[in-house]
């Protein structure tokens, strides 16, 4: 047993030694006056260097997780000379899923405003998100209520996404309290749709990248067909990547970091730098 627990020790540190954490940066106040803070992860040995730039948004079906558990994620984007950001944001039932939205933009901006003092290029931001956060992260960017210039995001990367096509899912089956759905969504159709990314996609919306898992939940299944038969009306060259996964390996996949999905990312936002 020690001799796996050295080994587990000396993996984790040579990886996290390819990589400097900035823990718990303050980037915005919550409704509630909370700090709202986020970690950023930066490629080692990063002074003199500009890198481009990734914000994950967790997922957690808008009522759980953590920012904390997803440090993998930002070493390993790091390794590839990725300066990865992971905001926290109000999880249900303290937060709505407009006010979580708004707090993902805010980070988005504080962003912009702050990363080249982490070696980041401001000009080089992508954004990207699992299950819910794949639509906090699209519906912050895409919905103009919430402030972001379309312009300024170099791409978004959608990683088997939820809730991107909310407004039909929650007219089939409304929202009650389990899962907190009633106060995450309420009872109007209009949050419904404002919450919806798929209802904001434009001719000037940034370019797509998206994952589905070919495993995953039927819910997600049929929400991304519908978002990728909207989005051809304006991109129509995008075609989601079928990854033979269910839903949660699809995030757990970016633990290892020879997995696919890293080059796959570095070449989108390589071919989609501003």
């Amino acid at each position: 047993m020690k001799i796996i627990i050295g080994y587990t020790f000396a993996f984790f540190t040579m990886f996290s030694c390819q990589s400097i954490k900035h823990k718990d940066v303050i980037y915005a106040k919550s409704a509630a006056d909370q700090d709202l803070k986020l970690n950023i992860f930066v490629p080692k040995n990063a002074e003199g260097k500009k890198f481009p730039v990734l914000i994950f948004v967790h997922g957690g079906n808008w009522n759980s997780g953590s920012k904390d558990q997803y440090g993998f994620f930002g070493r390993n984007f790091a390794k590839k000379n990725v300066i990865t950001v992971i905001p926290d944001y109000t999880l249900s039932p303290k937060a709505n899923v407009d006010q979580m939205t708004q707090e993902i933009a805010a980070a988005i901006l504080w962003v912009q405003k702050n990363i080249e003092t982490y070696q980041g290029e401001p000009d080089q931001i992508f954004v990207t998100g699992h299950s819910a956060g794949g639509q906090l992260a699209a519906n912050a960017v895409l919905n103009p209520k919430f402030g972001i210039d379309e312009s300024s995001v170099s791409g978004i990367i959608l990683n088997d996404a939820a809730g991107i096509d909310m407004k039909a899912y929650l007219e089939k089956y409304p929202p009650t309290a389990e899962d907190d759905y009633l106060q995450t969504w309420s009872n109007d159709p209009e949050n419904w749709y404002q919450a919806s990314p798929i209802n904001f996609l434009a001719k000037n919306s940034p370019p797509f990248h998206i994952y589905v898992g070919a495993k995953t939940y039927e819910s997600i299944k049929t929400a991304n067909k519908n978002f990728v038969r909207k989005l051809h009306e304006f991109q129509p060259c995008v075609k989601p990547v079928i990854i033979n996964k269910s839903h949660i390996p699809m995030v757990l996949q970016y633990f290892w970091p020879a997995s696919a999905r890293f080059s796959e990312i570095k070449k989108f936002m390589d071919e989609n730098r501003n």
